[in-house]
């Protein structure tokens, strides 16, 4: 007598929420290459997921990848692209969307990514310190956090949010702090949003309020310089930039928005040619307004017309007038969208 067939194996995956896991490679994608020194990156966003124990039983996960870079080599185009990506992937039935990538700039990206996205379900960020190849390699950890967070309710209406060595940051406040350290992400002035234990996310705050996204237009993103006011600066770096066809400068400042005296008055021309924020070089804080009244203090910053980039870091701040210019026609509309979005930090 013939024994009945089995059963086909159960399939999990259309009862699991749908997540888009979006490759960019840096090191969370890196190990040895033929005919290379040092690792590169070359595991695919599909190869990632595969080595994650215990990810198919969290959410039915779609891999593919958009770029294969190291960190230090992504753009503002990269960025858009990415962005257009994730929002078909939503589109589909996607709940959230991972994004996996070189930690080198990616406080900038998530950064950028916040300011551009205008969806609901979330955008998670992640990547490793250490390489796929290395003992200890933290990526498969941080993936699985990361796709945690993105099937979460209570990730919902936050933009994008970075998730690193268990635990969730806000995109506008996440730095990286250390050049080695698995846990090299910070969040300076506010803390971490919540942590991951177990794969379940646990905010601590609820989500705040989301402001229109930026929308670049066509074309190149505009040029924006950074510089940093240094001890015995005279103004010469500052007076090459302005000649130099930029469309936006930030400065970072020292202490609470203090630069050398001989710094004021190419500041000066500067604002007369393009947007000029100023933020603090410290790393965390904001800048004061009329507490100090010396040659080159905040109250000089202030009145010559350079723009409060609040809470942001350097970098941070640079990535918004960025958005800014190429979102707006026009330096009044870009310094509007500038000052908005730069005062919710």
């Amino acid at each position: 007598m013939d024994r009945p067939a089995a059963p086909p194996p159960f399939d999990r995956r259309g009862l699991l929420p749908r997540v888009g896991v979006l490759g960019l490679g840096g090191t969370i994608a890196m190990g040895p290459v033929a005919d290379h020194e040092g690792v590169a990156p070359h595991l695919t966003a599909a190869a990632l997921v595969a080595a994650v124990p215990g990810l198919d039983e969290i959410a039915d996960v779609a891999a593919e990848s958009v770029r294969m870079l190291p960190g230090a080599s992504l753009g503002f185009a990269d960025v858009v692209a990415l962005v257009e990506t994730a929002r078909a992937r939503v589109d589909a039935g996607a709940r959230g969307i991972v994004v996996t990538q070189g930690t080198d700039s990616l406080e900038e990206t998530a950064y950028a990514f916040d300011l551009l996205w205008d969806r609901p379900e979330p955008l998670v960020v992640t990547g490793a310190m250490r390489p796929a190849s290395a003992a200890g390699a933290d990526g498969p950890a941080n993936l699985l956090a990361a796709v945690a967070v993105a099937v979460a309710p209570d990730a919902r209406q936050r933009g994008c949010l970075v998730v690193f060595a268990g635990q969730i940051f806000s995109a506008s406040d996440v730095v990286k702090a250390h050049s080695t350290s698995p846990s090299a992400f910070r969040s300076p002035n506010t803390g971490p949003l919540g942590s991951v234990d177990e794969a379940v996310p646990r905010f601590t705050t609820p989500p705040g309020e989301r402001l229109p996204p930026l929308e670049p237009s066509g074309g190149e993103p505009p040029s924006v310089a950074l510089v940093t006011a240094l001890l015995g600066d005279s103004g010469r770096q500052l007076e090459a930039i302005a000649d130099a066809g930029f469309q936006g400068l930030v400065l970072a400042a020292m202490g609470a928005g203090h630069v050398p005296a001989l710094l004021v008055g190419p500041l000066a021309d500067a604002v007369t040619r393009m947007p000029v924020v100023a933020t603090t070089r410290t790393g965390s804080g904001r800048l004061l307004h009329e507490t100090y009244g010396f040659p080159g203090s905040e109250r000089d910053l202030h009145r010559i017309g350079l723009l409060d980039g609040g809470a942001l870091a350097p970098v941070k701040a640079r990535v918004l007038l960025t958005l800014a210019l190429w979102s707006e026609p026009d330096r009044a509309g870009a310094e509007s969208r500038f000052r908005l979005h730069a005062s919710a930090v």
